[in-house]
């Protein structure tokens, strides 16, 4: 499921801010916005630009320039303003909203058959923002991922509240979102593939992960893993392994790790992704480090019945650093959501580290 980074939403609330007299907040989905008093009423249409939308040079956004910190002109991207966490009179802005009737390309939903959820990403010419990281712990492209090899964005709690309700009754587990470079190992009918979040990397002795695999010996210890079969099946025809990479030199290291690690959350066997009892065994089979594990519990609804509530949960700091990203949670034995049509997992990012984000 593609990330949704404007889209068309309603606002479902407005809440003053104490002590300001020109601003409040215009609750959209889980998120809360800063906005101009009188700007909208509840139910109003309006376009949601998620947090690290890189949005163009168009004179609908041009009041952002004034923001230091929304205009750049990225070595990737190019001129453009970037949406991120702020904090304004105390309160956190997570986004920007503008009312739909800013946009002409948009007038074909109006009035009234407004789609809420339409995805406009593309046709607003918005982009993910990306920076360039000091240390590249890629390589050389040779591909795009593998068949077989998902992306591993999770859905955040705050884009999808309903996902709230869909793990109503469920056994699930919370783990710590470690703060690094995503990269997938995987061992098919084609042969031993090494992954970055969007495409498959080869050896060329540029790549801090393909060291990191080597030194470990992970191709020869996914092999013996393989060998041993699958106890349902016959053996094991395809394997893949996703972690979080953290090392000196990415993501500045928040962390503070004196040596790289690769920390494992998703392991994927003949096609299907495994529980969370299969994915420790596994861990431990490849000599790995799962990424840290918090909670495990029965209902998570029942615990945390708010987005509020989870992303108080998510508050915290990681041992040796400063706020740590968030938490990821999941089934403990993996669920299909048709609603979503994914697995049923979802993020809730530290709005403390948001804040504290300068990249």
């Amino acid at each position: 499921m593609s990330r949704k980074l404007a889209s068309i939403q309603k606002v479902h609330d407005i809440v003053p801010i104490e002590g300001a007299d020109r601003i409040e907040l215009a609750k959209v989905l889980g998120w809360q916005c800063v906005v101009p008093k009188g700007q909208f009423i509840p139910g109003d249409y309006c376009v949601y630009f998620e947090i690290d939308s890189f949005l163009p040079i168009r004179p609908e956004f041009e009041f952002l320039r004034a923001s230091s910190s929304s205009y750049m002109d990225s070595p990737i991207l190019g001129e453009g303003f970037r949406i991120k966490t702020r904090k304004l009179k105390g309160e956190i802005s997570q986004g920007l909203i503008l009312p739909l009737t800013d946009f002409e390309e948009l007038d074909y939903l109006m009035p009234f058959d407004s789609p809420v959820g339409e995805d406009v990403t593309n046709l607003l010419g918005v982009k993910k923002f990306e920076i360039e990281e000091r240390a590249t712990s890629g390589g050389t492209i040779i591909g795009q991922l593998p068949y077989g090899v998902p992306h591993t964005d999770e859905i955040r709690i705050q884009a999808d509240p309903e996902l709230l309700e869909d793990f109503r009754g469920k056994k699930y587990y919370i783990t710590t979102k470690m703060d690094g470079s995503s990269h997938s190992l995987c061992i098919d009918e084609n042969g031993f593939h090494v992954c970055g979040h969007n495409y498959e990397y080869k050896d060329d002795g540029l790549s801090s992960f393909y060291e990191f695999v080597k030194k470990r010996k992970l191709k020869e210890k996914m092999e013996a893993y393989m060998k041993k079969g699958n106890p349902k099946k016959n053996g094991i025809t395809s394997l893949v392994v996703q972690g979080e990479f953290c090392a000196p030199g990415i993501q500045k290291n928040k962390l503070k790790l004196q040596a790289p690690e690769w920390y494992i959350f998703t392991v994927i066997v003949d096609g299907q992704r495994v529980g969370l009892r299969e994915t420790i065994l596994a861990t431990s089979a490849l000599g790995g480090v799962m990424v840290p594990f918090e909670e495990i519990g029965d209902d998570l609804t029942a615990k945390y019945p708010t987005v509020d509530a989870l992303l108080a949960r998510a508050d915290g700091t990681y041992p040796n650093g400063g706020a740590k990203e968030g938490i990821v949670i999941r089934t403990t034995v993996p669920e299909w959501d048709k609603r979503i049509d994914a697995y049923l997992s979802m993020k809730v990012i530290n709005n403390k580290y948001l804040l504290k984000e300068k990249d």
